[in-house]
C-alpha cells in the first residue's frame, strides 16, 4: 500500500510543477512575472480560486469551463499537467528518489515550457535557455553520469554546432535558417546530458523533423513558406537519450558491427 501511495505522491508531485508550467508557458512569451499575480481568467479576469485551480480535479469539476464567464479551457492545461506528473515517475523509476531524479525532471519540465512556447511563438525564452546552461553546468558535478567536462563540451558542441549551421544556411540562402533560440537550447542541453547527448539529440531531432516536415511541404500550397519550430524536436531528441540513449546506441553499433566480429564503443 505504501508503495502505491509512494508513486501517487510523485505523480501528484508532477502535475503541481506541470499547473506551474502552464504559468510560466503563458506569461514568458508576454513578459508577465511568474509569480505574481495570481491566476486569472483570460477572458473575464476573474481571479482563480484555490479550489478551482487543482490539478487535473477542478478541469473535470467545472467541465473544462471557466466558473464565471463559462468560457472553455484549453485542454493543453490539463495535458501538462499530466505529461508533468507521467514524467516525475519516469524520471523516479528510472534515478530513484535522488538528486539526479530531480535535476532531470527540472531539466524536462524546462523543456516542456519551451515546447509548447516554441509551437505557439516559435521563440524560446533566454529566461530558461541562458539560465539553463550555468544550471546545467553546476548540476554535473553532482551527477555521477556526467562529468564536467562531458557538460562543458556539450555546451560547446551544443551552440557551436548548430551555430555553424545556421551561418552556412545564411551564407548560402541569404536568410536566417536557424534561430539563436535553438542554439542556445541545445547549449543547454549538452549542459545537462552531455557532448554525447548532443550528436543523439541533433540526429534524433532532425530525423523527426524531416518525418514531419517533409510531408507538411506537399500539404502546404508551394508558393508558402513553411516554418517549422524546432525547439520541440530538439525536446524530443533530447528526453529520448535521456531514457533510452544509451541502449539506442548500442542497438545501434551493434547493427553497424565492425566485420570478423570486432565492435565499437560510445
Amino acid at each position: 500500500m505504501n508503495f502505491y501511495l509512494f508513486y501517487i505522491t510523485v505523480f501528484i508531485f508532477g502535475m503541481c510543477i506541470g499547473s506551474f508550467a502552464n504559468v510560466c508557458i503563458y506569461r514568458l512569451p508576454l513578459s508577465k512575472s511568474i509569480v505574481t499575480p495570481r491566476s486569472s481568467c483570460v477572458n473575464c479576469g476573474n481571479m482563480i480560486r484555490f479550489y478551482d485551480n487543482i490539478p487535473i480535479i477542478s478541469y473535470l469539476i467545472l467541465k473544462g469551463h471557466c466558473r464565471y464567464c463559462k468560457v472553455k479551457i484549453s485542454f493543453r492545461y490539463p495535458m501538462v499537467e499530466v505529461i508533468s506528473g507521467l514524467f516525475a515517475l519516469c524520471v523516479v523509476l528510472k534515478f530513484g528518489l535522488s538528486i539526479k531524479a530531480l535535476i532531470y525532471f527540472s531539466f524536462i519540465i524546462s523543456l516542456i515550457i519551451i515546447t509548447y512556447i516554441d509551437i505557439d511563438y516559435q521563440i524560446i525564452p533566454d529566461e530558461i535557455s541562458l539560465s539553463g546552461i550555468p544550471i546545467g553546468f553546476i548540476a554535473s558535478f553532482g551527477i555521477p553520469d556526467i562529468s564536467y567536462l562531458d557538460s562543458l563540451f556539450g555546451i560547446l558542441l551544443g551552440g557551436g554546432s548548430l551555430y555553424l549551421v545556421g551561418l552556412i544556411y545564411s551564407l548560402i540562402r541569404g536568410e536566417e535558417g536557424m534561430g539563436g533560440g535553438d542554439v542556445k537550447l541545445l547549449a543547454m542541453i549538452g549542459a545537462f546530458i552531455g557532448w554525447k547527448g548532443v550528436i543523439f539529440t541533433v540526429f534524433t531531432a532532425s530525423a523527426a523533423g524531416s518525418l514531419v516536415g517533409i510531408p507538411l511541404m506537399f500539404i502546404r500550397s508551394q508558393n508558402m513558406k513553411l516554418k517549422i519550430p524546432f525547439g520541440p524536436f530538439l525536446a524530443v531528441g533530447a528526453i529520448t537519450y535521456l531514457f533510452w540513449g544509451q541502449q539506442i546506441i548500442y542497438l545501434y553499433f551493434q547493427f553497424i558491427r565492425a566485420p570478423y566480429g570486432s565492435t565499437l564503443s560510445f
